[in-house]
């Protein structure tokens, strides 16, 4: 699969997550590709709950997609329990169906409840998922400061400036 999403499956990654009872947020540039960026991204970024039925529902995710560490030169073993997920902040992991990264508290993103409650509902293929909200990920490509993240702050404002505002009526 070649598209905007880059060779990663995005939508097989989502309905999989969707489909062991995941709570998670997209963040990174699939989210700035689904709010209108004609961005190309070669990953999935996620950022997920930390309770343990979440850490649970997490890991059986990662398990039925094989997933294993990415940029790690041998094949260290990596077990996707609650317990290993609990100490990770980040995972940089490859599997079945893409590069995913999963992110438990990404620089520049408020709590996870607040970013889950100012997240956007999409439908990706029938997959109804959690995008992080403009404002939030703007957020956090200020607070990764990297080039790309700084050139997609731009892009994403203009998108938000643009975006059709219902008038409010006093």
């Amino acid at each position: 699969m070649s598209t905007r999403f880059g060779s990663t499956d995005t939508p097989g990654l989502l309905r999989e997550l969707l489909a062991r009872g995941v709570d998670f947020v997209v963040i990174g540039g699939i989210a700035a590709v689904l709010h209108g960026s004609p961005r190309v991204t070669q990953d999935l970024d996620v950022c997920f709950a930390t309770d343990a039925g979440n850490l649970d529902a997490l890991g059986a995710a990662l398990v039925a997609l094989d997933a294993r560490l990415a940029g790690v030169g041998e094949d260290v073993p990596f077990v996707p329990d609650a317990h290993t997920l609990s100490r990770s902040m980040m995972l940089t992991l490859e599997t079945s169906k893409g590069r995913l990264d999963a992110l438990a508290a990404p620089t520049g993103a408020p709590p996870y409840g607040e970013l889950r409650a100012r997240a956007e509902r999409y439908d990706i293929g029938g997959a109804f998922v959690l995008v992080a909200s403009l404002e939030d990920l703007i957020a956090m490509k200020r607070a990764s400061a990297r080039p790309k993240d700084l050139a997609d702050i731009g892009e994403l404002s203009v998108i938000r400036e643009r975006r059709w505002v219902p008038p409010t009526f006093s």
